[in-house]
């Protein structure tokens, strides 16, 4: 079946394709009375303006790329939801594209999603090189979230990963914890922070800190706690794990069960993101909580000040982080 033209729609209506143009503009040159005549026609025809030609043909565009490093997190789909939120009120669209945390399968994604020349681009966690990002920033605005950029043509918008898992410390010193094990992040570049953060809070507490290499993965969380059951006896076993996002906590929980401990009678757990796994009640998951419907809006604000304000100074959002207590921290047995 043939697409409807917007000639198709100006024939319906009887009048000029470039007074059909100027409604899907909705421009305010266009009476009321022959607006109405050209939506009933591109109804009754089954007419949508193509996006892309409509930002080639007017050189400015109404499309925001969004590239996702892993779609398995449910963190991102709520930064996504924030997004989509902001960008539905300031008169944007959303297309996402992911490079499943690949350099080179990110580089193609961010390809793609330039070739729509949309109005700006958001990078979710990438791992870009920086120089990769910086030639994007020439092209159009981008943000960078969960990831930090000394450009000045780059704006970010971040939590404080060092306050969060501070915080998360705080809490279980409070319940009584000593022996205080943090399964790392590894290579995502949320990991330094909440890393310094907690060994910052263990010094403060007089604490001797320990980090266990992992990944923001269940697998990896899993793999950490079976590292740190090699390591130790029952009796000097930690009491408490601070783990580097939910997905890591939730494979740290299962390989405990799996070891026949229980959470929290013999070993606390706190995350962090605050995502919707963590809510679920058979996880009942203390972590600590990103604003992250804050954080998509923020972004795409980012990039309408540099679109429809003409900002130019880099922007640096860091939103503060709060701690959510559920099931999984308890004082120590001992």
């Amino acid at each position: 079946m043939t697409r409807p033209t917007m000639e198709d729609v100006a024939a319906r209506a009887g009048v000029s394709r470039a007074l059909v143009s100027l409604v899907m503009r909705n421009s305010p040159k266009v009476s009321e009375h022959r607006r109405r005549a050209v939506l009933a026609a591109a109804a009754d025809l089954g007419y949508h303006p193509h996006a892309m030609a409509r930002s080639l043909a007017s050189r400015t565009s109404n499309i925001i790329g969004v590239m996702v490093s892993d779609l398995r997190n449910p963190f991102f789909a709520d930064v996504i939801e924030g997004m989509d939120e902001a960008a539905q009120e300031s008169g944007f669209e959303l297309i996402l594209n992911t490079g499943r945390r690949s350099g080179p399968r990110e580089r193609a994604a961010l390809e793609s999603l330039l070739a729509f020349r949309p109005g700006g681009i958001i990078l979710l966690s990438p791992v870009l090189p920086a120089a990769a990002i910086r030639d994007a920033a020439a092209q159009c605005p981008v943000v960078l979230v969960s990831r930090t950029s000394t450009s000045a043509t780059v704006d970010t918008v971040n939590d404080d990963g060092e306050l969060g898992a501070a915080l998360a410390v705080d809490h279980l010193v409070a319940l009584g914890h000593r022996r205080i094990v943090h399964l790392d992040g590894g290579a995502a570049f949320a990991a330094p922070p909440r890393r310094k953060g907690y060994t910052a809070a263990m010094a403060r507490y007089r604490l001797e800190p320990m980090v266990i290499p992992s990944e923001h993965t269940d697998e990896a969380g899993a793999g950490a706690v079976r590292r740190l059951l090699n390591i130790f006896s029952p009796s000097t076993f930690p009491t408490a794990l601070v783990c580097g996002n939910d997905f890591n906590a939730v494979g740290a929980m299962a390989a405990l069960e799996e070891a026949g401990l229980r959470v929290p009678e013999d070993v606390s757990v706190v995350g962090y993101d605050n995502t919707s796994l963590a809510a679920l009640r058979h996880v009942a998951l203390t972590t600590i909580d990103q604003p992250r419907t804050s954080i998509g809006r923020l972004a795409v604000a980012a990039l309408t000040e540099r679109l429809r304000e003409d900002r130019t100074d880099p922007v640096r959002r860091r939103l503060e982080p709060s701690l959510v207590v559920r099931s999984t921290t308890a004082a120590p047995r001992d």
